[in-house]
């Protein structure tokens, strides 16, 4: 099992808003995190959260860290797109997002248990086919 941890979009949001109730424990596990990894599906979501508030300093200097090499980008693929399309189908009553299916199957793809997510409800539910269930994070 990689040790590694997807990050999702409710964390990210709640470690670069320092007003978030959850910023504190989000921002304590990403940096006790060795090898975070940040699915590209999120980029274009956490982005539009940021900007539909104006907060264009935010997403420039979150951008340039990962540019920096301070979070590896990992490119959905079209197997990973399959998948997602699969577990959407699945969970179509559970009204589970995309972002959340294409982290599951990238999860799945790269043997990952460790999701750091705020979005404890939805990845609870989600049963992934390489492990009994993920481990969320904080």
């Amino acid at each position: 099992m990689n040790m590694s941890a997807l990050l999702d979009t409710g964390f990210l949001l709640a470690v670069l808003n320092a007003d978030d109730k959850l910023h504190e424990s989000c921002v304590k596990a990403l940096l006790a995190e060795p090898d975070p990894i940040l699915p590209d599906v999120v980029l274009p979501e956490l982005a539009y959260m940021i900007l539909r508030k104006g907060h264009y300093a935010i997403l420039i200097e979150f951008l340039r860290s990962i540019l920096n090499g301070e979070l590896k980008l990992e490119k959905s693929t079209p197997e990973d797109l399959a998948r997602t399309a699969e577990i959407l189908d699945k969970y179509t009553d559970s009204q589970i997002d995309f972002v959340d299916c294409v982290i599951v199957a990238m999860a799945e793809r790269l043997n990952i248990q460790r999701i750091m997510t705020i979005d404890r409800r939805h990845f609870q539910l989600l049963r992934p086919r390489h492990c009994p269930y993920f481990v969320i994070i904080p």
